[in-house]
């Protein structure tokens, strides 16, 4: 990877991809931003011409595409668009987390994420090991309970 990771937040809540922006930006990674499964998969082709991203973050529900059918179909793009999916939702079922592993997601939390949580899960699906160990500090400085 060259320079920090791009990550993709495909979310239809406007506050929800504007938290999911700061709390990466801090990480320092650069995010963009879809509403739907549909607007992803054109940034998508669209960054194929210069810098895939390295990581998605997608909501389940959304209008046009959502979360499931971004993921099947991303699933089915050219392996140099392929990356990690960090599938963030408020469904909270196993059978919604199974759905998400099913449609090619790596990784599942229930919203709303602790934002240390959030972090981490990302660092570590970035292989970001710099990251990944402020997040974990973070998580155990808050007094996060298991």
């Amino acid at each position: 990877m060259t320079g920090p990771a791009r990550i993709l937040v495909v979310d239809d809540a406007a506050t929800v991809r504007l938290y999911h922006r700061k709390l990466f930006g801090d990480a320092g990674w650069e995010t963009d931003e879809a509403i739907n499964g549909v607007e992803a998969l054109e940034k998508v082709a669209a960054a194929n011409a210069g810098r895939p991203f390295d990581l998605f973050v997608v909501d389940v529900n959304m209008p046009k595409l959502d979360g499931y059918g971004f993921v099947r179909e991303l699933r089915r793009l050219a392996p140099d668009l392929q990356a990690p999916v960090m599938m963030v939702s408020t469904e909270a079922q196993l059978h919604d987390a199974r759905a998400a592993q099913d449609a090619g997601a790596n990784c599942y939390l229930v919203k709303p994420a602790r934002p240390a949580e959030l972090v981490l899960s990302a660092a570590l699906l970035l292989a970001d090991a710099p990251a990944a160990t402020r997040a974990a500090a973070s998580h155990i400085s808050s007094g996060a309970k298991r």
